[in-house]
């Protein structure tokens, strides 16, 4: 069995992790962590666990990782690193939830994040976007698991930049939320009176995920890339939806575009490709796909992707353990395929 452990076990990330890893058939949750509800049981602050799970939150102590083989860490930007190199040092897998090891371009992260204590790290650090960077997963100490919306925006443009189908600097990006990508921080604008029968953008030409797409986008073109990304909350708990406005450089119909998607995608089983309609949150919530629709607007010669994840899932703790399986030689499905949950 896999011995695990989650630093920053009580948060919605974390949970989910729980949640998840207790059905993973390789998998034994060793500690949770969390300096927050240390020493209180976790059928405490989440029932949901009663009789099924028997621990307690603990205060990190770096004996509680020695003995593990994977370390989740479901912590904010910047209070990961420390956490991380600890982990690191031990020879221990280390999948991180935060943004501090996504990047490979240090000025992108310190534009966005601050300072970064262990640069040296980021070269020994692969990008967690599995149907994209499997090769470098494995041979990896540290991966960067992405951010939910950069998963949702890099899965739905690959197959057009890959193929240079698309000018570089048209590419548009309209995202929307549920209220968990934001974690469990009290916040008036998250309350449910402001958030309830509401529908805002928010960090709009300046979200911190533009950089970690506008990387990933570049490395895929083969060219530096620039694109607008906004944002928005939706009233949902969970899920994202993503719609991507591009121009074409070449004239191609709907059916060619969902060919070259999947063929792209042809080996991918968590990738779904609509042919005759177009995806939903409601047939992702829940679990660990990315669905991908397609139009073409024939009079703009414009692109328009559709691309839906759960944040949660896909965008955070089903991601981690598709990647843990990928580091630990297991099939990538293990303890991840789940119909969606449609009512």
């Amino acid at each position: 069995m896999i011995k695990a452990s989650i630093i920053g076990a009580s948060g919605y990330v974390g949970i989910e992790l729980i949640r998840l890893l207790l059905k993973h058939p390789e998998v034994k949750i060793s500690s949770i962590i969390s300096s927050s509800n240390k020493d209180i049981p976790i059928e405490n602050t989440n029932p949901q666990f009663k009789k099924i799970l028997n621990l307690t939150f603990k205060e990190f102590d770096i004996d509680l990782i020695k003995e593990v083989d994977v370390v989740f860490c479901a912590l904010p930007h910047g209070v990961s690193q420390d956490y991380v190199k600890m982990a690191y040092d031990l020879g221990k897998v280390v999948i991180d939830l935060s943004s501090d090891f996504r990047y490979k371009d240090l000025t992108r992260y310190s534009k966005d994040y601050g300072d970064h204590k262990y640069p040296e790290l980021l070269r020994e650090s692969s990008y967690g976007l599995c149907e994209l960077y499997r090769e470098e997963i494995k041979s990896s100490k540290i991966v960067g698991n992405p951010g939910c919306y950069p998963t949702s925006a890099i899965l739905g443009l690959a197959p057009l930049l890959k193929n240079k189908l698309i000018q570089k600097d048209s590419i548009i990006i309209d995202s929307k939320s549920g209220v968990s990508g934001a974690g469990k921080k009290s916040d008036f604008s998250y309350s449910f009176c402001e958030v309830d029968e509401n529908f805002k953008a928010y960090g709009v030409a300046k979200h911190r995920h533009t950089s970690e797409i506008e990387e990933k986008c570049s490395f895929l073109f083969g060219e530096e890339l620039n694109l607008s990304f906004t944002p928005h909350l939706l009233p949902v708990k969970r899920g994202i939806l993503s719609t991507i406005y591009a121009i074409l450089t070449k004239s191609l119909n709907k059916n060619e575009l969902i060919e070259i998607y999947k063929e792209f995608y042809r080996d991918e089983f968590f990738i779904r490709i609509y042919e005759d309609s177009l995806p939903e949150l409601k047939y992702v919530t829940g679990t660990n796909f990315v669905d991908i629709g397609l139009e073409v607007d024939k009079k703009t010669n414009r692109v328009i992707v559709i691309s839906c994840i759960d944040n949660l899932i896909k965008g955070a703790a089903g991601q981690a353990i598709q990647n843990m399986n990928i580091k630990f030689s297991l099939s990538e499905k293990t303890g991840l395929v789940m119909v969606g949950e449609y009512f």
